[in-house]
């Protein structure tokens, strides 16, 4: 475990909101009919089951599901009021968790924005969701969402940010920090330019009322001194490539560039080692956002992204500002197609060094950013870290046990069993031979929701629509 976070109480609440009527699918009212079977509204029959290594399938399952929750796996018979859904040749697996997302805030009331993401979310298998920035909306949202008002991800959210120009005292700092602690935040975001004096206060406040911080790392606190804060989780590997400069080098750390690409050709990778065995030391987690460098920061022009089949479930004017951000990021005088390969290089270097020595990896690609489309952006995600040499199996611990453990939900979520939420993914086909199989979804079932894969490819075709017009 990393570290409790607050409202787990919200674990145990069944998602019930449903998108068109009081049921998407033949639910049926779970009967206690204990002589001719276990009471389940579901059952998931002959499916081959992850188990909870997340290191094989086990085959020739029936899982069944009451109230939101899993109640039997094996051999087991369902009531005769239970749906049935077949699993024969398919891979359920747990819900996923994306721990870098951004959640749009309801304007003048219009909350149709925010259903939407949330439903792209879950139309991709994830379940639970991190959001990264903050707002006072966003604890209403979670409350309506964990009591089934709205469908969606679980969800943890941020504080407002923390960065150079919202906290430019250590008394702002202090105020503000306690001030988020109370209103019932998850954790604090931090972002860059905090100056050191003001991360002092950050950091001595933060463990001083019990609240967590992840994020980005500040350059005036830098990677050494954010892993040694113990850090909940480092975002974007942020702060490592900038960690690897040697001090001879003698250079400004704030010309940094993006995620350090200016100081590619001055780090010292034999420095790795240090920085990725400081970062286990502390029990520190990684949210990588690999999809944020191979896509966003990558020399592939913003028409061919922009033209991605699952781009037209964004507003146009989305797609515009994607296009117009990427089109400045590498039409920068400094950058270099040559140059961001051997900066990729690199991350993946880090990013293998970390898998090696059981950094613990948690899923993320920081949704909605550019060219990222929330919930089919995970699995640019998951091909991204497996490019850099990451295991499909520590890949999918990323996303599903790993998060649970992290929050301190270990058997609440992230795994297929007795008790755990009935949070899953139906697959065509076995994501640990290929991990791009966890991207055949045949239906997602969230809370008492079942979400086929005909009414998932509904929805999207009428998202599509909205946008078209």
């Amino acid at each position: 475990m990393l570290y409790p976070y607050k409202n787990s109480s919200n674990f145990f609440i069944a998602l019930i909101f449903s998108l068109v009527g009081s049921c998407l699918i033949g639910c049926k009212s779970a009967s206690n009919e204990s002589d001719t079977g276990i009471a389940a509204q579901f059952a998931i029959t002959n499916v081959s089951v992850l188990s909870k290594e997340a290191d094989k399938f086990i085959a020739n399952q029936t899982v069944l599901l009451n109230e939101g929750k899993i109640v039997g796996i094996g051999d087991k018979k369902p009531s005769e009021s239970a749906t049935i859904i077949d699993g024969t040749g398919k891979f359920l697996i747990p819900g996923l968790t994306e721990m870098h997302a951004h959640i749009p805030v309801a304007t003048d009331g219009n909350d149709s924005l925010v259903k939407e993401t949330l439903f792209l979310y879950l139309s991709q298998g994830i379940t639970n969701i991190r959001g990264m920035l903050g707002n006072p909306y966003h604890l209403g949202l979670r409350k309506d969402v964990a009591a089934g008002k709205i469908l969606g991800p679980r969800i943890y959210t941020s504080s407002p940010s923390l960065n150079g120009n919202s906290i430019k005292t250590p008394e702002e700092a202090r105020t503000k920090i306690t001030q988020y602690q109370k209103d019932g935040y998850d954790f604090l975001k931090i972002h860059p330019g905090i100056k050191l004096e003001v991360w002092e206060a950050v950091e001595a406040t933060a463990n001083s009322v019990g609240i967590p911080y992840a994020g980005h790392v500040p350059v005036e606190v830098g990677i050494r001194r954010a892993v040694a804060a113990q850090y909940k989780t480092v975002d974007h590997i942020d702060g490592y490539l900038e960690g690897l400069v040697p001090a001879s080098a003698n250079v400004d750390p704030t010309k940094n560039g993006f995620f350090g690409y200016e100081f590619t050709d001055l780090a010292d990778p034999s420095l790795i080692d240090e920085l990725v065995d400081q970062t286990v030391a502390n029990n520190v987690g990684i949210v990588a956002t690999q999809s944020l460098f191979t896509r966003w920061f990558s020399p592939t022009a913003p028409e061919i992204l922009g033209n991605e089949p699952e781009m037209k479930y964004m507003a146009p004017k989305m797609l515009y500002t994607w296009r117009q951000s990427k089109t400045q990021l590498i039409g920068n005088e400094t950058y270099d197609a040559q140059k961001w390969e051997r900066y990729i290089t690199l991350r993946k270097s880090i990013l293998k060094k970390m898998e090696e020595k059981g950094v613990t990896f948690l899923l993320g690609s920081d949704a909605p950013q550019v060219f990222n489309v929330p919930g089919f952006s995970i699995h640019h995600e998951l091909k991204a870290m497996s490019d850099a040499g990451i295991s499909n199996e520590k890949l999918l611990k990323a996303g599903t046990v790993n998060p649970a453990n992290f929050f301190d939900a270990k058997g609440v979520y992230g795994t297929v069993e007795n008790g755990a939420a009935a949070d899953l993914v139906l697959l065509s086909a076995n994501p640990l031979a290929d991990i791009a199989n966890a991207q055949k979804i045949e239906g997602v079932m969230v809370g008492e929701n079942w979400l086929p894969k005909s009414k998932i490819d509904q929805e999207l075709a009428a998202i599509a629509n909205r946008y078209a017009e």
